[in-house]
């Protein structure tokens, strides 16, 4: 059987089974509105005695899949639905702390890697400008002026004086009160380029944009002055966490935003509510990550050491866990998963 058939015979099924298991997901108050919001457009979700059925036949679609090499991405879809539908049916009501600690540890890359176009588009809006206008400012430097004003570009200056006992700072707040800063600035970053996405996606499209630019200037105009080993000494610790988590915050943005323009079979409102499940763990998970941002740059990133070779050490290091724990924290099937069996209704 084609792809497109298996997709076009089965999609009904799984659109039912998602629909089931993101209002189950939600909370008490979301999943009454959502209730009051679905409508005869949207796929019917399922009633909960006949989900154990559909969870036996999305195993065996996946079984089915896996067998005869479908799409990645389609494997990908069901055997996210199968892990979420495991814990649904088995998994016991946990307390908080081990919600939260499986969502770290599993559910946050899982979810980064299940939404990967979404962050992968944030990511060019925000790493291209960035890049490129450092790049570009080593062979035009007049041009950091027409994108910042030159009194910013002087302040700059000042805070990445070799000079300064603290890099990135120009008065003597201690490195509590530059934490309290730090976690106030994240937030506001993550919040605009989050929320931007309710403008149809336009606030999260420009804020990504934004920042790139305004990052990407300030770093290449004291690069090409000869400030370039303070500045990059001082981002290598906490930088990994901190642009990594603007791109995932403005990839949970565009969903809101994709759900807004292109809600399919749903009212654009229930759109927004289905689509704001994985929107607001995609922020969650941002937000835990501009945490971890801001402890590194108020307390490791001002040191100015007798050499800048281990603070390279360590944002290398730091950059190549966390993009090892993208990459492969959470795979495979959930502790105590069944293993879908290749037998199934479909397997002529």
């Amino acid at each position: 059987m084609r792809q497109t058939e298996f997709e076009r015979r089965h999609g009904a099924l799984w659109d039912a089974c998602n629909a089931w298991l993101t209002e189950r997901e939600l909370s008490r108050r979301a999943r009454m509105r959502l209730q009051k919001l679905l409508g005869k457009n949207v796929p019917a979700s399922l009633a909960s005695a006949d989900f154990p059925a559909s969870y036996r036949a999305l195993c065996s679609h996946l079984a089915l899949a896996r067998e005869r090499r479908y799409a990645p991405t389609l494997i990908d879809r069901l055997h996210a639905l199968v892990v979420r539908g495991h814990h649904a049916l088995y998994g016991a009501n946990a307390p908080h702390r081990a919600g939260f600690v499986e969502f770290v540890a599993r559910g946050f890359p899982r979810l980064v890697r299940q939404q990967w176009r979404v962050v992968a588009l944030a990511s060019v809006l925000f790493f291209g400008p960035l890049l490129g206008l450092i790049a570009a400012l080593q062979f035009y430097p007049d041009f950091a002026s027409v994108v910042i004003p030159a009194e910013q570009l002087t302040e700059a200056q000042r805070m990445y004086d070799p000079d300064n006992r603290a890099l990135g700072r120009v008065d003597a707040q201690s490195n509590f009160e530059m934490f309290g800063f730090y976690i106030w600035n994240n937030v506001r970053i993550g919040f605009q380029t989050f929320a931007g996405g309710v403008l149809l996606g336009l606030g999260s499209l420009f804020f990504l944009i934004f920042n790139g630019i305004f990052l990407g200037t300030i770093v290449g105009h004291l690069t090409q002055i000869g400030l370039g080993p303070q500045i990059w000494s001082f981002t290598a610790g906490h930088g990994s966490f901190e642009l990594l988590a603007i791109a995932i915050s403005g990839a949970a943005g565009l969903k809101l935003g994709a759900a807004l323009l292109a809600p399919g079979r749903c009212t654009r409102r229930a759109a927004l509510v289905l689509q704001g499940a994985s929107a607001f763990r995609l922020a969650g998970g941002a937000a835990l990550m501009f945490l971890v941002a801001a402890v590194i740059e108020a307390f490791w990133s001002p040191l100015q050491l007798y050499s800048n070779t281990p603070k390279y050490a360590v944002g290398i290091l730091l950059w190549l866990l966390l993009l090892g724990y993208f990459l492969l924290a959470g795979r495979g099937a959930a502790a105590g998963a069944p293993t879908p069996s290749a037998a199934g209704p479909d397997a002529a």
